[in-house]
């Protein structure tokens, strides 16, 4: 095997996680885009502005955290990339979902394991809160 082999090879391989990755984040960047555009999206900011404050957040982020605790990571990546963050208020919301991230399918195979459901939710849930509590306090 010669390095073209090698580079063409890796370079299939990265344009096809690309595509795979574009599929999920770039209609969730859009959807939260347009979303940006109703007095909808304001509404919700402004309920969750409160809570969102606890971690050093706009109201804005619940969008993200909602989006990659029942999708995945990468939903999340494109509803952030959707909305202003500092670099602070990035490291939070990343670290939060770090710990509650994808809790639908995660739950379910965790069940299958034995593993109680709503209990595994609620911890992870709970340190993913803490979590963002402390950094942003310790900032």
């Amino acid at each position: 095997m010669n390095w073209q082999e090698t580079l063409y090879r890796g370079w299939k391989k990265g344009i096809n996680t690309t595509w795979v990755l574009a599929k999920t984040m770039l209609p969730i960047y859009i959807a939260v885009n347009l979303l940006k555009l109703t007095p909808l999206f304001t509404w919700l900011a402004d309920i969750c502005r409160p809570l969102m404050a606890l971690f050093g957040l706009p109201g804005e982020a619940a969008t993200a955290l909602v989006i990659g605790n029942l999708l995945n990571l990468y939903a999340a990546i494109g509803a952030m990339a959707a909305i202003t963050l500092t670099g602070k208020q990035i490291t939070i919301i990343s670290l939060m979902l770090l710990l509650s991230h994808n809790l639908l399918v995660e739950t379910a195979v965790s069940r299958q394991t034995g593993i109680a459901g709503w209990p595994l939710v609620a911890v992870r849930l709970g340190f993913s809160f803490l979590a963002g509590i402390i950094l942003n306090l310790f900032w």
